[in-house]
Parts: structure tokens; sequence; C-alpha cells
């Protein structure tokens, strides 16, 4: 358990594999910060300096209550969520301010029982979930908002929010890789299946000129796992059991690898840079990718992964990413009346039509998509055509000692032409011995 203890301790540090709308993804080995502030540094938004500093901590009827979040977020996004919040809830006299951490999950270790110096809430992917579940610094939103006020939001959202059959977290949106592609550049229509996918790729890709019908981050098991998935293999399964040497598994990393072959090395910046200098047709990517297209002056197409058949019949199935509001014990304790009501608030529609319209995000409530400019969003679209299939990350702690072996497994035959079986009979064994460290 000592062991356990210091993985949790460590390990959620590693989480949160996504950013939020408009920003990198982060996976696996590459745990790149977004923000720029050193690490526990606070970046307060400029709007938080115009909150009154008068504070009741236990929520009595006419004090202004102020409520904290942490998160490692576009800001600009984040003053909107806030302004979402406050104008609803101005009557009340709750006001919800958030702060810029550039390592939520390592302050939240550090915080996450001080009431005094920890915020009240944080924003930030459902990946870190089991961690902090696991710590005991998490209150679970069942004792905090009612199962009604939560009814509309997409079910694979709860589930990602759910640990050990307790939802732990508030869904407030999500992401999802899709297959973006340019539109000046890719001849006819986009295929419907892998293997149509691959013979264009075949005809379309001069690898020795370096150009390219498709990039990907080959041996980034975030980016490989609609492959993983769709042919019924897993990194980790809930019980916490690798399966980097499961037969699917085996066999998705086999037929991802003839994609690999046609790709460039496979990094993040490396294929970013193809697509948006025009060098590459199309990449899997998401949302995060968006403000540097449109820079670049790329007319985008989009397509849900979840389109895509393998030659099993069965669709490519991607991870997603939800970003979801925790509360920490101690707010909910002495906070509890404006906590439940600032979750009610992020449990509407309001919140993701707002998220939606200005930063391309996936609202987590379906009442969302009824409103007219969200349900033309092509690409909110096709992340919501994708939660429907798409698998959430696995939010237990082994997870954060699943991305090295994964992906060392994916390089080896990748990059290096390692033997599948061989490989994966190597790195399953790194990881069972790794998540055996942990106890």
């Amino acid at each position: 358990m000592k062991k356990l203890w210091c993985y949790l301790l460590t390990g959620v540090m590693a989480a949160g594999l996504l950013t939020g709308c408009g920003q990198k993804a982060q996976t696996g080995t590459e745990h790149t910060q977004t923000g720029d502030t050193a690490a526990g540094q606070t970046e307060t938004s400029p709007r938080s300096e115009e909150v009154p500093q008068t504070e009741a901590s236990a929520g009595e009827p006419g004090e202004a209550v102020i409520l904290t979040a942490w998160h490692d977020n576009d800001e600009a996004m984040m003053n909107a969520l806030a302004d979402v919040v406050n104008q609803a809830l101005a009557g009340e006299n709750i006001t919800l301010q958030f702060e810029k951490k550039s390592d939520v999950t390592g302050q939240i270790k550090l915080y996450g029982t001080d009431a005094e110096n920890g915020p009240d809430m944080y924003l930030f992917a459902h990946d870190s979930l089991g961690s902090f579940a696991e710590m005991g610094v998490l209150e679970p939103v069942g004792n905090l908002i009612s199962a009604e006020q939560e009814a509309d939001l997409i079910p694979m959202t709860v589930e990602a929010a759910t640990y050990k059959g307790e939802q732990y977290l508030m869904p407030v949106y999500y992401e999802t890789v899709l297959f973006m592609y340019n539109k000046a550049l890719w001849e006819g229509e986009v295929p419907s299946t892998t293997e149509e996918l691959y013979e264009y790729m075949t005809a379309h890709t001069d690898t020795a000129a370096g150009t390219y019908a498709l990039v990907n981050q080959h041996s980034n098991t975030y980016n490989v796992a609609p492959f993983i998935n769709g042919f019924g293999g897993f990194v980790i399964d809930k019980e916490g059991n690798p399966g980097l040497d499961a037969q699917a598994t085996k066999d998705a990393v086999a037929y991802n690898r003839k994609f690999a072959m046609l790709q460039a090395d496979g990094d993040y910046n490396t294929v970013t840079a193809l697509f948006n200098e025009g060098k590459a047709a199309a990449i899997i990517g998401g949302p995060w990718l968006v403000s540097g297209i449109r820079e670049a002056g790329i007319d985008l197409g989009i397509k849900a992964l979840t389109d895509f058949t393998l030659p099993d019949g069965n669709p490519l199935i991607p991870y997603s990413g939800v970003q979801c509001i925790g509360v920490l014990k101690y707010a909910a304790e002495n906070k509890k009346d404006a906590v439940s009501k600032v979750l009610e608030v992020l449990a509407g529609p309001e919140a993701g039509v707002v998220l939606a319209k200005g930063f391309n995000c996936a609202p987590a409530n379906s009442k969302a998509y009824d409103d007219p400019e969200v349900a033309s969003n092509e690409m909110i679209l096709a992340m919501k055509q994708s939660a429907e299939k798409a698998v959430p990350m696995p939010n237990i702690p082994e997870m954060s000692v699943m991305w090295g072996p994964a992906e060392a497994l994916l390089a080896a035959v990748n990059k290096s032409g390692e033997d599948v079986d061989t490989a994966a009979e190597k790195y399953q064994k790194e990881a069972l011995t790794a998540i055996q460290d942990m106890k």
C-alpha cells in the first residue's frame, strides 16, 4: 500500500492527457505543459480582480461566496465559462473564479486536503480521476447535484466521470481525435473503409519527396487507440490488467504498422508542421490543431474516425478525453450550497453552447446540440458522432504507468521494425512489473 500511495502522489502528475479545446494534446510520454508559468505559479484571470474578497465559508444565505477552480486551459475559454456561471448566479451572491495552474494534477496532489491554500474545485481531463479518488480528496458529485439535473449528459461523459461505480466528476465537454483533411489537396471523396484509405495513401504518398496522403503520431498510444479499440484490443482493462500481448491488441498494432510505413516519423511537431505546410493532405488530430490550421489558411474538412470501417466490419474507435469539474471534500463540506448551484449551471446546456460557439468544444450536455449554430459545426458534430462509440481514456491509477510500455511497443514495431509478438511479450512484462511496483 505504501508504494501505491507514492505512485498516486507522483502518477497524477503524468495524468490529464488532453488539454482544453484549442490546445495541444498531451499523450503518453509527451507531457508538454500548455502554460508558460512555473509549476505551482498561479495565473489569475484579470476578471478575478473584480471579485470582492469577502467570503462566507459556510455559504450562508445573503453572504458572498467565492469559489475558486484551478485549471490548465485557455484563459479566454475559462473567462467565458465563468461568465455563464456568474451571470446565472448573480442573484445568489455566488462567484466562480478560475485560476490557471501550469501543473494542475501536481498542485492538487499538494493541496487537495488544504482548505486554506487549495482550490474549491478544478477543471481537468477525467483520466486523473482514479488517482484522486484513491487519495480521498474528492467529493462524489452525486452528493451535490440530483440525477435529474444531470439527466441530459451524454452517457459516455458520465462513464468517464465514474470510478468504481461512483460518479466523482461533473462532465463539461469532451474531445476525440478526428480525420482532418485539406480540401484543396484531398482528391475525390474521403474513403469509408480503412482498406480504401490505405489504397489512397499508397497512391498519393511519396516518402522520398516528403509528401504524404495522411500523417499521424503513429507511435503515440492515444493516436493509435482507434485501431486498438476497433480491433477489440486494450491497453489496460478496468481491473488494471494490461493487454499489450492480447491477440487483438497485437493484431491492431500489426495492422497500424502498414499505415505507419506510409507516414512521417510521427512526433507531434513533425506531423503538425507537415499538414499546416501543405505537405500532407490529411492528419489524425483534434480541436487543439484548429488555431494553427486556421493561421495556415487551410480549408479544413472533418470526418469522424468512427466512419471508417475496419476489415472485420468494426469501426475505428478513438479514446475520448472528458474535461470535468472535480470538487474537493473540504469545499463540499463548507460551501455545499454554493458548490451545488455552480454544478447545476455547468450541467446545463448554456455552458456547453458558449464553449461550442466560441472554442469548438463538444458539450457534455446533449441539449446544447439543439442550438442551430452548434448543430451546424462540422467538428463538433463529428466528435458527437464519435462519442457514441468512443472509449473514455482509462481513469484507473494503473494507467499512469501504461503509457510508457505501450508507446515503447509501438515505437519498437513502427520505428525499429521489431516482430510484433516479441515486442508485445517484452513490453507486457514491463507493464506488469510497473503495476506490481505500485502495490
